[in-house]
């Protein structure tokens, strides 16, 4: 029996997403998990992966187009089973694509609605064909997904200039990220008449300029604003000792080809004290307070445009080298916008880093449905006293919990932290 495969919801309380591009052909065979198609969120591109093996028999939403969540976009068939038959053992209609036309395509749609017949409602669904090319003198269309044309916007990229290798000369990440501006040639400008400085009346306002928001920025501020109306959050703050820390990242460093960061230790001590405190490794549900076995860690990532915190799986369990391996190849792919759809769920807890921007100390909004996330400042030279009361240098490192109180009381998130504290001045302990 043929199945429709129909937009998912990638994004918690997302009500549409948009196709990015297809990984399979039609007719191609898919095993179940395999990755059949890149869907565009507020936040990243992600690869959706089949739920159940079959035959990719017609695609209901080409890319580029978005729809909302729960439209069908795809057919799949069964073993055997003829691409007609499944279309029309599937029914359904193609997705409406809610993508807004560039203004060329506007302008080209009524004479390509009047040369093109009208295609009877049961006729099964084909990939479009090539487009002829443009005839001479005419304007080119435009093909880009919605993600890129944020992207050009951004950097401010006409779309006009940059060619396009995807189907039907679309413009992809790929070509935006290759494009160099051709190089204009200046004419010698002649030198300038001495002017006399216009005189601005001091009650002239300052100027300003109106930057539309995102879709990944309408998300943040959504996801932040609803978690600090409807978390109840409190703060504990630690200083850490760094000293040790950094003599012994410095000796596994040796000789290293890739190199582990200060943050990589920070991510392993968060979930080794999740380990020694379990009771804090949990999130808050309506019916009931999940814990889970495994420590799952979110990473803070800075991307163009705003932040995604891709997850660490089972931190606790990994080696210090395969986790920053790890934490390197999420935050790489998340700032090009390839993390897939598993890689931005679950965890339950969060890690931000500002430390290396020189921030001293600073308190993070949780991450739902997390319940704590850990803000880390810059590792500085600071007087410490010591216990016999004698005055001393240390390198210190200032931590702050923002904790969901609904998941951890008080004493259960001193804990943790206190946990975390010893992990951190004794680090030998965080490779164990």
């Amino acid at each position: 029996m043929a199945v429709v495969v129909r937009m998912p919801e990638i994004a918690t309380g997302a009500a549409e997403a948009a196709i990015q591009s297809w990984l399979v052909e039609v007719g191609s065979p898919v095993r179940a998990g395999q990755a059949i198609v890149e869907i565009e969120t507020e936040k990243a591109v992600v690869e959706y992966e089949a739920e159940r093996a079959g035959i990719l028999a017609g695609i209901l939403l080409p890319a580029g187009d978005a729809a909302a969540v729960g439209v069908p976009i795809a057919v799949l068939a069964e073993d055997g089973e003829s691409v007609d038959a499944a279309l029309a053992a599937a029914g359904g209609a193609p997705a409406p694509a809610t993508t807004t036309p560039s203004d060329t395509e506007v302008a080209a749609a009524p004479e390509e609605a009047a040369e093109a017949p009208a295609a009877p409602a049961s006729a099964p669904v084909e990939p479009p064909a090539p487009a002829p090319a443009d005839p001479p003198g005419e304007e080119r269309r435009l093909f880009a997904s919605p993600l890129v044309r944020r992207l050009a916007a951004e950097r401010g990229i006409d779309l006009a200039e940059v060619p396009g290798s995807g189907p039907r000369g679309r413009i992809v990440r790929r070509d935006l990220d290759a494009w160099t501006p051709a190089p204009v040639e200046r004419q010698p400008e002649p030198a300038p008449e001495a002017v006399e400085p216009p005189v601005v009346p001091a009650s002239v306002d300052a100027g300003y300029e109106d930057v539309p928001h995102t879709g990944m920025r309408r998300a943040i501020a959504r996801r932040l604003t609803e978690s600090k109306a409807t978390v109840p959050h409190f703060y504990l703050q630690a200083d850490c000792r760094v000293d040790a820390l950094l003599a012994l990242r410095a000796q596994i460093n040796e000789g290293r080809e890739q190199r582990i960061s200060v943050n990589d230790l920070v991510v392993k001590a968060v979930a080794g004290a999740l380990r020694d405190v379990p009771d804090a490794n949990a999130i808050w549900t309506p019916d009931a307070t999940r814990r889970f076995s495994a420590a799952d860690i979110a990473v803070a990532v800075s991307v163009p445009g705003g932040l995604l915190t891709p997850v660490v799986r089972g931190a606790d369990r990994l080696s210090i080298g395969e986790l920053a391996a790890t934490v390197r190849d999420l935050a790489a792919r998340a700032r090009e916008g390839r993390l897939k759809q598993n890689e931005l769920e679950r965890g339950s807890f969060s890690v931000s880093n500002l430390g290396m921007y020189g921030t001293a100390e600073f308190a993070a909004i949780i991450n739902p449905p997390h319940a704590g996330i850990l803000a880390v400042g810059a590792a500085t030279r600071r007087p410490v006293v010591e216990d016999d009361g004698s005055l001393a240098a240390a390198t210190v490192m200032s931590v702050t919990l923002s904790a969901d109180h609904r998941v951890l009381d008080g004493a259960l998130a001193a804990q943790w932290l206190a946990a975390f504290v010893a992990r951190i001045e004794n680090p030998l302990q965080i490779l164990l």
